[in-house]
């Protein structure tokens, strides 16, 4: 992915220029997004957003993985795969790489079987021939072939929507009112320094939340070269500096970057120069060869709610298969009724 252009964040002349071809990418969108998804037989929750690059689903939907398991449900998890070179539905393996599957697969396989596809529908029936009893997507609000229960807007604070405007004049996939209009709740990530919550519509469930980093008890009183190829490079060292680690500097790389020999050989130079640990995040820890893997530090993040129990009552509604078999029920008998009538 490349870097985020700088007038994404502004209204200059150089977004009003592709004001055009951004009603384009929204017509486009609303229309795929109109088709009807198949409906699973066990509940689907969605973390998805309406801006591209990162704002937190991944993170997000490791939370949710581990409340669902605490709930008694078998949750499975359902990505595209960012940059993988599989074709068709494929589970992930402990021996795939990032380049097969994807970084964000890889995190997600740790924690619950993950299923890579672009086709989430059918993504979806393999995993829960398998036992899936819940699906947790991570992104793929604008994939319309998946029907959806609980879906959750993810919003970096810190950005927010940008400039409001859509791709390619701006960062949002749609408008904020289209994707927002899908989704149950927003989350909003961090310090909301940009209004955001003031952006979307009223009515609107909103949570808040905030990162906190994890693994940095040895970092503690020791200087920092931190590096990071995700969507805002910034926010994984301002996580550790809130948890007491010095950075000393940051690296940014863009989103998905995959690490030469020549990038980690720079850094460890640079870091031995300074006195300095080389940290990064697990997301661009899987994208480091094995060697490189035992001579960076990785530290975490994890997801901490304001209101844990207003995410409690939003899992509280999510359907059982009973509730989804019912359904279906009676579904057929009211269509059976409209025939015979």
């Amino acid at each position: 992915m490349i870097r985020t252009p700088g007038f994404w964040l502004r209204n200059g002349p150089t977004a009003r220029l592709l004001a055009p071809a951004s009603a384009l990418t929204a017509a486009f969108t609303a229309h795929r997004v109109a088709r009807p998804g198949w409906r699973a037989p066990v509940p689907v929750v969605c973390c998805g957003n309406a801006t591209v690059g990162g704002a937190g689903k991944t993170t997000i939907a490791l939370d949710l993985i581990a409340r669902l398991k605490k709930r008694g449900f078998t949750p499975h998890a359902l990505t595209r795969g960012y940059r993988g070179r599989v074709k068709g539905v494929v589970q992930v393996q402990p021996d795939d790489t990032v380049f097969q599957v994807g970084d964000e697969a890889l995190l997600l396989a740790a924690s619950a079987p993950c299923w890579v596809a672009p086709d989430r529908a059918a993504a979806a029936r393999e995993a829960i021939a398998a036992g899936a009893s819940v699906l947790v997507m991570d992104d793929g609000l604008q994939n319309p072939g998946l029907a959806r229960d609980l879906s959750l807007l993810i919003i970096d604070g810190a950005v927010g929507f940008g400039n409001g405007r859509v791709l390619p004049a701006g960062p949002l996939r749609e408008p904020v009112a289209a994707a927002a209009a899908r989704c149950r709740a927003a989350v909003i990530v961090g310090d909301d320094v940009t209004g955001t919550a003031r952006q979307l519509p009223a009515g609107l469930q909103v949570l808040r939340a905030h990162l906190t980093a994890t693994g940095t008890e040895a970092l503690i009183g020791r200087p920092v070269l931190a590096f990071a190829g995700i969507g805002r490079p910034a926010k994984f060292a301002e996580t550790l500096t809130r948890a007491g680690v010095e950075v000393v500097e940051l690296r940014g790389f863009p989103d998905h970057h995959v690490f030469t020999e020549r990038d980690l050989t720079l850094l460890a130079q640079d870091a031995a120069a300074m006195g300095a640990v080389l940290v990064t995040t697990p997301k661009d820890a899987v994208r480091l060869r094995s060697d490189w893997q035992k001579r960076v530090t990785v530290s975490g993040v994890r997801i901490v709610w304001e209101d844990e129990q207003a995410l409690d009552r939003l899992l509280d509604t999510l359907p059982t298969r009973h509730d989804r078999a019912s359904e279906a029920a009676l579904r057929q008998s009211h269509d059976s009724a409209t025939i015979l009538a």
